[in-house]
């Protein structure tokens, strides 16, 4: 089985979150998928294979399968543009299909997906200071003008939106309770951020229920974000940009373009480079 290694959402050569990449004839077995992504060690790894009207793809974590990945899936939209040249890629996802798109010139890799679509619910008080207890915060370290929430786009992940830069930069957690926490209310990530303008946010995302304690670049958990801001009416000018894994020393940058209609699909977009 030959695996691509990718980073996606990269800055040139360096940073991004890595994303292995398999491009079959037929997809194997779920225990092969699963035992296979847990061996690659990456927060997930896509697994995909030609039919008739477009690719069926699916996104396994080390110790489980997700509905949809967006840094898997950017890599996917690179390693299709490498194989099969540049261009819109569709792909049948478990539950939605959903579009790649994929270029490479001068040596330059990007992509870009169009989400599944997106929708939010008020967070319960449970919920919320479930998640402020695990990161050891109070409501006073919250941005009152975005308030928690269970956000989708295309997964399930919860928003905690922080007042200061600081509290994201020293964010910190014990991993088991964060797993057993994301499991109990079904989050794949915890989506923490902080605005730093109206259009640029910092984020981190936590991913313990999938046996990593920090995602380096989330596109899933970034196109739910968007959606999100679009049901609150956010000033975002219709795109904003997102610095995430600066703090691990894995700078990632993401663009999410906001379509105006409420639920509608966001367009996630980013470089790509392959890793040695």
């Amino acid at each position: 089985m030959n695996i691509l290694r990718i980073a996606a959402f990269s800055e040139g050569n360096q940073g991004g979150n890595p994303a292995g990449v398999v491009i079959l004839d037929t997809l194997p077995g779920e225990q092969i998928m699963q035992k296979t992504a847990a061996e690659v060690g990456f927060s997930e790894t896509v697994f995909t294979a030609k039919t008739g009207d477009g690719w069926r793809t699916r996104y396994f974590a080390p110790s489980f399968e997700v509905p949809f990945c967006g840094h898997a899936t950017i890599a996917l939209g690179a390693a299709l543009a490498l194989q099969e040249g540049d261009g819109i890629f569709p792909l049948i996802l478990n539950q939605s299909r959903i579009t790649v798109e994929g270029h490479h010139q001068n040596g330059k890799i990007s992509a870009a997906l169009q989400s599944p679509p997106t929708w939010h619910k008020a967070a319960t008080k449970e919920m919320t200071e479930d998640a402020l207890n695990l990161f050891g915060l109070t409501y006073a370290d919250l941005n009152p003008d975005i308030p928690p929430a269970f956000i989708h786009g295309g997964a399930d992940h919860f928003c905690l939106s922080l007042q200061s830069r600081d509290a994201l930069k020293t964010m910190h957690y014990d991993f088991e309770k964060g797993r057993a926490l994301m499991r109990k209310h079904g989050w794949v990530t915890i989506l923490l951020n902080y605005a730093e303008t109206k259009q640029l946010f910092h984020t981190r995302n936590p991913f313990a229920a999938g046996g990593v304690y920090e995602d380096a670049a989330t596109g899933a958990a970034t196109a739910a974000f968007a959606g999100y801001l679009r049901d609150l009416n956010w000033p975002h000018g219709g795109v904003i940009e997102i610095i995430q894994g600066e703090d691990m020393g894995m700078l990632s940058r993401l663009r999410a373009e906001i379509s105006p209609e409420k639920g509608s699909s966001i367009r996630i977009s980013g470089a790509a480079h392959i890793m040695e």
